[in-house]
């Protein structure tokens, strides 16, 4: 009944900075963990970054200090500001969650469709 929502990708210069957000709509779940994960082209998908429904987070070390994730529990919304953009940073970015069924207690993963973020000269 949930699905996730990317928004906020799209071609930046080196150096620059871009605010991606993940929007979970629908009913009928709990969501703990979310996060971000990464695939450049003619790579495997990797983890950007995370954070627990506490607000406990980890990041990639090749993004630490320069993005940054956060959480709006009541809105069900998870966001990674992205700063000193590299061209290596470019992919296809993926927000994920950890997601309990209220009704059923089952848990499993959503993805979300994916936003480009493009870093190039």
């Amino acid at each position: 009944q949930v699905q996730l929502v990317e928004s906020g990708g799209g071609l930046v210069q080196p150096g620059g900075s871009l605010r991606l957000s993940c929007a979970a709509s629908g009913s009928g779940a709990e969501i703990f963990a979310m996060g971000w994960h990464r695939q450049a082209p003619g790579a495997q998908r990797s983890l950007v970054a995370a954070i627990t429904d506490g607000g406990s987070t980890v990041y990639a070390d090749s993004v630490k200090g320069r993005f940054f994730i956060s959480r709006d529990n009541a809105k069900n919304t998870v966001t990674l500001q992205m700063d000193s953009l590299k061209p290596e940073d470019t992919g296809v970015y993926y927000c994920n969650a950890g997601v309990r069924d209220t009704a059923t207690y089952r848990r499993f993963e959503l993805w979300g469709q994916g936003t480009v973020v493009t870093v190039s000269s």
